[in-house]
């Protein structure tokens, strides 16, 4: 799977069946090869038009399945 197919998905948490927003960026273990994290903007109420988005990491090991359409991940984070 390439970087720019699991960019278009979505992340939803599965503890609240919130949608979190999308991947932004990868964090990766260059010493072992593997992917260590997500970094994934919020989805914004205002849609970033007043002040900065914001991101969060979600850990690879917080991933639970990646479908076609979604990434579902179990998350403490909850946005305010």
């Amino acid at each position: 799977m390439l970087l720019s197919e699991i960019q278009i998905k979505d992340i939803i948490n599965v503890d609240s069946g919130e949608k979190l927003g999308y991947i932004n960026d990868l964090e990766i273990d260059v010493q072992v090869g593997s992917i260590v994290a997500l970094i994934v903007t919020l989805k914004s109420k205002w849609f970033g038009i007043f002040g900065e988005e914001e991101e969060i990491r979600i850990l690879w090991s917080q991933i639970e399945k990646i479908g076609a359409d979604v990434i579902l991940v179990r998350t403490s984070y909850s946005k305010v």
